[in-house]
């Protein structure tokens, strides 16, 4: 019974030991049961500012965390608003002023627990009633560069681009654009088109102008005269080529990701990054098909974009562009005007505005030109199709049946912005593509291009539309520095 027993210990040793062990055996199980029990425990439920406000939760114990955007304490109470980014409606805590604390300051990060109450006042559904709150992160006010009751101008935010993202007008803004990024893609996915992912690094100078950013790498490791890729590589300025060999298999692609442009301007209309949508459509002969799908997706992404996110929006429309709202309500109800080119310039000719740059047939539509066409259209979006073959891409068809020589190309002008897309049809047919290459002296650097026409070629076009563009026409945005996390232009990358 006692085999365990050492030579030398007493029974009543043996018993003291037993019973020291029974204890500790005993403690252990009231330890593992208070274990349970304060696992068991119900903790409070934690949830975001705007799944607070919606107030399914009230009457339970909630957290939420955020950032305050103003602390206003009287003798007995004390009243918080904080913001986590989900809305742009803050949560009002209310709490005994015994909670307040020199590090709860504006702009300093919190985390507060309590209960959720319905609010006596009109101005909150709800509010919480809060018995703990902790500053994770306290906010030096006089060093912090916005100021509680002062409302800054997008020209002084646009100098904290690692900071503007506390603004109310940048936090929705930022809401704004993830949604239209959501309902671009559900677009297409609900139309049949397929995603495809195009390279940002390229050796094709798809626009052909010129204002490429070349890629090599940062420590030199191959030898002087050879490059990394084996030939000269840049980031892209468009994913149009590489969506056209999708399109030899799949009838209907797209891509919305970074293009580049090397363009040595600081302009309000200007990035050297910014976001593309670009889709591209096999077996199609007409621009009539391509103005539809433009037109479509504005309509579309624009209507789930007003849903979504409809207090941002009014923001930017009561705060930022008052009276904007119309404009894009009116877009939305009428169809989009479709002109010529020539029937364009037939328009700008006669007119007595006074313009910068030259009106005759052959020259390339200026911004001045595009704003004052869509206001000669009702201020309303107008397609401008055919335009002069020797202003269009090598890739653009050939109007041969044309009485001027035009390129079936589209452009597509909206308020406020001038050109949002451009498209065309693509050259289908080899020999006159050939011979347009061997013109530019490219036929060689193409030719896997020309293999698209050989084998199984059908007639096809696309589009691209600047994203930062589009943002700026449904919220009446000027500049378009201020529709993008980090803008990057010339002269210009501070993060």
């Amino acid at each position: 019974m006692w085999r365990w027993q050492s030579a030398g210990t007493s029974q009543g040793q043996q018993r003291a030991q037993t019973g020291s062990a029974c204890q500790a055996g005993h403690n252990v199980k009231v330890n593992v049961l208070c274990s349970i029990r304060h696992y068991c425990k119900k903790s409070p439920k934690k949830l975001r500012v705007s799944e607070a406000l919606e107030g399914s939760d009230v009457g339970s114990n909630i957290t939420v965390e955020g950032w305050v955007r103003s602390v206003r304490s009287q003798k007995d109470n004390l009243f918080v608003h904080v913001n986590d980014g989900s809305c742009l409606q803050p949560l009002q805590i209310v709490a005994s002023s015994e909670l307040n604390d020199a590090l709860l300051t504006f702009g300093s990060a919190v985390e507060v627990t309590g209960c959720l109450k319905q609010s006596p006042s009109r101005k909150q559904p709800v509010e919480l009633l809060a018995d703990r709150i902790n500053v994770v992160g306290g906010c030096d006010t006089l060093e912090f560069p916005f100021k509680i009751k002062e409302r800054h101008g997008l020209d002084y935010v646009r100098q904290y681009p690692h900071m503007r993202c506390r603004t109310n007008v940048f936090s929705s803004m930022m809401r704004i654009r993830s949604a239209a990024s959501a309902a671009i893609h559900s677009h297409f996915t609900e139309r049949g088109f397929i995603q495809i992912h195009t390279p940002v690094i390229t050796s094709n100078d798809c626009e052909g102008a010129g204002e490429l950013f070349q890629v090599e790498p940062s420590g030199q490791t191959t030898e002087p005269d050879k490059n990394f890729f084996s030939v000269p590589a840049f980031l892209t300025v468009s994913g149009q080529l590489h969506l056209e060999v999708m399109s030899g298999a799949f009838s209907r692609v797209y891509t919305f990701g970074p293009t580049f442009r090397a363009e040595n301007s600081q302009s309000r209309r200007h990035l050297a990054e910014f976001y593309m949508v670009e889709a591209e459509l096999a077996f199609t002969q007409s621009l009539e098909d391509l103005t539809k799908v433009m037109e479509d997706l504005f309509r579309s992404v624009t209507e789930q974009v007003l849903d979504r996110c409809s207090e941002d929006v009014d923001l930017f429309h009561q705060r930022v562009s008052p009276g904007h709202r119309a404009v894009v309500e009116a877009m939305l109800k009428k169809s989009f005007t479709v002109i010529s080119y020539t029937e364009a310039i037939d328009i700008l000719n006669p007119s007595s505005h006074s313009f910068v740059f030259p009106t005759t047939w052959g020259c390339d539509l200026q911004t001045e030109h595009e704003k004052f066409l869509v206001k000669h259209c009702g201020n309303l979006p107008v397609f401008v199709t055919d335009y002069p073959y020797d202003l269009k891409p090598f890739y653009a068809r050939d109007n041969t049946d044309h009485p001027l020589h035009t390129a079936a190309a589209v452009d597509l002008l909206v308020p406020g912005v001038g050109e949002l897309c451009g498209g065309s049809l693509r050259e289908d047919r080899l020999d006159l593509l050939t011979a347009r290459l061997a013109q530019a002296g490219m036929e060689d650097t193409y030719d896997w291009y020309l293999d698209l026409r050989r084998f199984g070629s059908a007639p096809h076009g696309g589009f691209g539309m600047g994203f930062e563009r589009y943002l700026q026409c449904i919220l009446g945005v000027d500049n378009i520095k201020d529709v993008i996390p980090f803008p990057r232009f010339s002269h210009s990358c501070q993060l």
